[in-house]
């Protein structure tokens, strides 16, 4: 493997001019590009994802040798699992205390003879191992309740893919897309129907690995669901949709147990589905992993799978434990006890213990003499929480810190998952975390610890990855299927990206963004008084009376008010998050871009800080009108749009087009709906109120006008699912076609304020029964209308 690590070294020092800070910033953009985030306990916001520019290589004898033991160790944990769920004869034969057992938070007696379809207690299995500075390799913990850190693996791939060209292929590194290939079908395998709806089960956006989530639930084509989506009825489980509920087949779970069901498991989660555990029992369900399965990652367990793997599969661990010693039977603790100072001193059972404040491990030789009592005599009252661990010595490799090639210490978080056949694969890459400040034992990323990307090294080149011979599947010319969550956030991001323009146009127009030869009204006059107080109603402002200047300042970039832009952006953001697998890594690019900066005065830079947000928040719609497929997800978003500009249109039109409507009025409302130039090119003289208000709010193809946005609303919500089975139409419907019948008689000449404001309140009206058929009414009682 030297000439490898040389050839690939010299290539990456090519490509980076011998500057390897350039190679780790390119890295850095790719990676940001593909919307790698993560957040750390308690962060509001995520944080760029730390991936550095060389990867680690392992040979395929090495990687042979690794793969051999985790396939060993999946199919003891699956024994060990399924005895404790069952027979429970290891405990009742003394091959495992009961209290290793019951003293595990992740124990769950309810699953006792519950048994799992095609008795699977496990799909999926990762282990964080390390090398020590001998070559051996030893697990440092098994991790089975989630399975953090492989859909980070495949980013890491596909960023470093990007960076570095063909230099992986050149290597021969092998392909990670086959395993997930197999992945997706081991899953699929369980399910009771041969096409089965899966979905992938996370805690929410603000989980640390969200980001991770809604990337693998994408890249399977997975649903990606929280709680709320789902619902339990007569023991089958269902998404909420906007074509009624849906059966779901399985759950690839990322969250632990205690909060998968409030009924069954923890009574204050709020994150579960209710009755998720009688869908398990009547076996109509696969969840991924079953239900209680973490119970074998308490760290008392590694001192007993040494022996029961000579007990259940006749051999010998190929990959051995660190030495652990649980204190819970005397001998073992008084070894640890003799020899503290030699050891590292942890939890049992993963939970908080007297003497190990705000630690899950302690080196014996750090403490104190008063700490140092403090924890033999807990570990006197209470030994079964305690076990003592090796003292892990790691192997390094090289990563870019601060510019310059140093050694970092590094674990491999390595996969395996059953196949379309049963059968245990393991991934042939890993998820490499490198010490920076943090705990090399934890299970997530800490402060100051990077990742890499692990490469295995064939001898020779890798076959490209073929379809043939397999089993395609049907031709499909519809979308998938739409959460009523996802389609509420979706109609949301809509209305709030259209409310983020309008403001910036009303800072524009207060800020002198008229095409008039002159500065546009004055100061002083009612037309400016009145857009300012339309920012402060809208929240962009705290009140009038500050110059001109500041006040748009703060409508553009003060964070502090809700209506600001800045703020709305934020609200966007959001949202998005929400859709994580729904929208294109383009997307995250244009929101994250930073703000515009500007020095706040009635200059040219803060008109530009506004055009710049302007053609940004334009780029978004453009994405949204070339990229995203016109499925039902595409059309509530346009929806949105459409709602939030129709009822703006008719605020403004009432603010600007009253019948003392002034010129300076309506040139500012002609600027505000971006129709001045359709206006000039119709009509030789000035503006004038009957034209205007035609052109405003009737025109039928002026995509600004009110009536243009009530036919596309009432256009969309025609095609949208309906449970009704008698023909007759569904409320929306109902509001969208009256809305426009209202407005398709009128001219300019006719049209009143109090038509205006009857259209504004139809829109109100509209966006509730939106809202109310379509969207997630947790307390409403469901459908009667059950669809497979």
């Amino acid at each position: 493997m030297a000439g490898h690590w040389r050839a690939m070294l010299a290539r990456l020092a090519t490509q980076a001019t011998d500057d390897p800070a350039t190679l780790a910033d390119h890295v850095a953009r790719q990676a940001a590009d593909l919307g790698l985030a993560f957040r750390l306990t308690g962060d509001e916001q995520e944080r760029a994802w730390p991936l550095g520019p060389v990867p680690l290589l392992i040979g395929a004898a090495e990687w042979s040798h690794i793969e051999r033991g985790l396939t060993q160790r999946a199919q003891l944990l699956e024994r060990v699992v399924a005895d404790i769920y069952s027979t429970q004869s290891l405990v009742r034969e003394g091959k495992l205390p009961a209290s290793v057992v019951t003293g595990s938070p992740h124990y769950w007696r309810v699953m006792t003879d519950t048994p799992p379809p095609n008795s699977h207690f496990l799909h999926f299995y990762a282990a964080d191992i390390g090398r020590g500075p001998n070559g051996e390799w030893r697990v440092l913990s098994d991790r089975v309740r989630t399975p953090v850190g492989v859909g980070y693996a495949l980013e890491n791939r596909l960023a470093l893919s990007r960076a570095t060209g063909d230099l992986l292929s050149a290597m021969n590194t092998r392909r990670l897309a086959p395993f997930f290939a197999e992945l997706r079908r081991g899953l699929a395998a369980d399910c009771a129907r041969s096409d089965p709806r899966i979905g992938l089960l996370t805690p929410g956006r603000f989980n640390q690995s969200y980001a991770e989530q809604a990337h693998l639930a994408r890249y399977l084509g997975l649903l990606l669901v929280e709680g709320d989506d789902l619902i339990v009825s007569d023991g089958r489980l269902f998404v909420r949709t906007i074509q009624g509920l849906k059966r779901v087949d399985g759950l690839w779970r990322w969250m632990d147990s205690r909060f998968l069901d409030p009924l069954a498991f923890d009574g204050g989660s709020r994150i579960g589905v209710a009755d998720l555990y009688d869908a398990c029992a009547r076996g109509g369900l696969m969840v991924s992993n079953w239900p209680g399965a973490g119970v074998i990652e308490s760290r008392a367990f590694g001192a007993f799978l040494p022996q029961l793997a000579r007990a259940m599969l006749g051999s010998d661990l190929i990959l051995p434990n660190i030495a652990t010693w649980w204190c819970g039977q005397p001998r073992e603790r008084d070894h640890v006890r003799a020899r503290l100072d030699q050891l590292v001193v942890g939890s049992a059972f993963d939970q908080p213990v007297a003497g190990l404040p705000d630690a899950q491990f302690l080196p014996g030789a750090s403490l104190d003499g008063v700490q140092r009592t403090a924890l033999l005599d807990a570990m006197a009252r209470r030994p079964m929480d305690y076990v003592g661990q090796e003292i892990v010595k790691l192997s390094t490799t090289p990563a870019v810190i601060d510019g310059r090639l140093a050694p970092l210490p590094f674990t491999l978080r390595v996969f395996v998952a059953r196949d379309g056949s049963g059968q245990w694969r393991a991934m042939p890459g890993a998820f490499a975390r490198l010490a920076g400040h943090g705990d090399i034992r934890a299970a997530l990323m800490g402060r100051g610890d990077m990742s890499a990307d692990m490469c295995v090294i064939d001898g020779k080149p890798v076959p490209p990855d073929s379809l043939l011979g397999g089993r395609a599947p049907a031709i499909r010319r519809i979308g998938g299927m739409l959460p009523a969550k996802a389609a509420d956030n979706l109609f949301w991001l809509g209305r709030y990206i259209e409310r983020a323009e309008m403001t910036l146009r009303l800072i524009r127009a207060i800020a002198g963004g008229s095409i008039e030869a002159d500065l546009g009204p004055s100061l002083a006059s009612p037309t400016m008084t009145r857009l300012v107080a339309l920012l402060a109603q809208w929240g962009a402002v705290p009140g009038s009376g500050a110059a001109v200047g500041p006040l748009c300042a703060t409508a553009l970039g003060d964070s502090r008010q809700p209506g600001s832009v800045r703020a709305l952006m934020g609200v966007v953001a959001n949202i998005g998050e929400g859709l994580r697998d729904r929208l294109a890594s383009d997307f995250w690019r244009l929101v994250r871009l930073p703000f515009p900066r500007f020095d706040g005065a009635v200059t040219e830079t803060l008109l530009e800080a506004s055009s710049r947000m302007i053609d940004r928040i334009s780029a978004l719609a453009g994405l949204a009108a070339e990229n995203m497929g016109r499925g039902d997800g595409w059309r509530f978003h346009d929806m949105g749009r459409r709602m939030e500009r129709a009822i703006n249109g008719c605020r403004l039109i009432s603010l600007f087009g009253g019948d003392q409507a002034s010129d300076d009025d309506l040139t500012v409302l002609l600027d505000l709906m971006d129709s001045q130039i359709s206006y000039r090119t119709r009509y030789l003289t000035g503006p004038a109120l009957p034209p205007v208000r035609d052109l405003l709010a009737l025109e039928p193809f002026n995509p600004r006008a009110i009536a243009w946005q009530a036919a596309r609303l009432a256009e969309h919500i025609a095609v949208l699912p309906t449970l009704r089975a008698d023909g007759m139409p569904e409320e929306p419907r109902r509001h969208a076609d009256a809305l426009v019948a209202r407005l398709a008689p009128l001219t300019g000449d006719m049209l009143t304020m109090a038509d205006i404001a009857d259209a504004e309140s139809r829109l109100l009206g509209l966006s509730d029964a939106i809202g109310q058929r379509y969207f997630l009414q947790v307390h409403k009682t469901e459908s009667a209308d059950i669809l497979a």
